[in-house]
């Protein structure tokens, strides 16, 4: 069995981070290990929440672990709160790194055009290094323009697109995956590029009418989970895209699904077929 190692925040109530990031990929059927580095009551969307950060101890976990001899087919990070938690990422990206093993950073930090409000540029610069560490970074538009400096954009076409994944590659990460990414109305998808090969590739499908927080921590968990399982980047990219669109089309049609998440739950069963494909 794969083990991987998650480092994000969890929020208690929310269906994000590491509560979307655990089940989904413990139920693709690889073992996955956990660094909080903060609790939240629940998700920045509700109202008054409570926040614990844990930033002290992501060191004393990796130096047990370390002392354990532990290693992990893969490390994802998903959200950050701090520059100080990059600078500990990165320490630890270097102390488990292997031959074999995969990092994966998807830089949650921005959507829509604008960084979330908890963060500025200099944050931004900062997660560039940490993409410029991984093997694989997932990040969308609005993140890719402020680790770029690239203008975002509303409108873009193809070229534009591709110019975006060449300067994110130049960060340092192999193979660079943006998501939210359409040019034709109604649909959206995900544009790779591979900088090993040179190969751009471009998957995309409906886009439903509805958005719901936290379907970006669905996408990369079970993009994490399909590379997991023996897939390449393009067959990765299909599996989460297309779970990710279930998803939210599931929650769209429950008469009492929650207005805070996706019924991510209800669709594994669909995810776990079309991996078995």
């Amino acid at each position: 069995m794969k083990r991987i190692v998650t480092v994000q925040d969890i929020s208690c109530v929310g269906k994000c981070s590491l509560t979307v990031a655990l089940p989904i990929i413990s139920a693709m059927g690889v073992e996955t290990a956990i660094i909080p580095t903060a609790v939240l009551s629940t998700h920045t969307m509700f109202s008054e929440f409570t926040c614990k950060d844990l930033t002290d101890q992501v060191e004393p976990i990796t130096a047990h672990w370390k002392r354990e001899k532990l290693d992990f087919d893969a490390i994802y990070t998903g959200y950050l709160a701090s520059e100080e938690q990059i600078e500990l990422l990165k320490k630890m990206f270097a102390d488990f790194k292997t031959e074999k093993n995969l990092i994966v950073v998807d830089p949650a930090m921005a959507d829509n055009g604008k960084l979330y409000p908890a963060f500025d540029e200099k944050f931004a610069k900062k997660m560039a290094e940490l993409c410029g560490c991984a093997d694989m970074i997932l990040p969308n538009i609005t993140e890719a323009s402020f680790m770029t400096g690239i203008e975002y954009r509303e409108k873009y076409d193809e070229a534009y697109v591709k110019e975006m994944l060449l300067a994110l590659a130049k960060l340092g990460a192999k193979t660079v995956i943006l998501t939210g990414v359409s040019f034709k109305e109604g649909t959206t998808g995900v544009m790779g590029y591979d900088s090993v090969t040179g190969e751009f590739h471009y998957y995309c499908h409906t886009k439903h009418a509805k958005s719901y927080h936290g379907t970006g921590d669905v996408f990369s968990s079970t993009f994490v989970g399909a590379m997991m399982n023996e897939l390449n980047w393009k067959e990765a990219i299909k599996i989460a895209a297309d779970y990710t669109a279930e998803c939210i089309y599931v929650t769209m049609n429950d008469k009492d699904g929650c207005w805070y998440g996706v019924n991510f739950e209800t669709a594994i069963p669909g995810l776990l077929k079309a991996l078995d494909k």
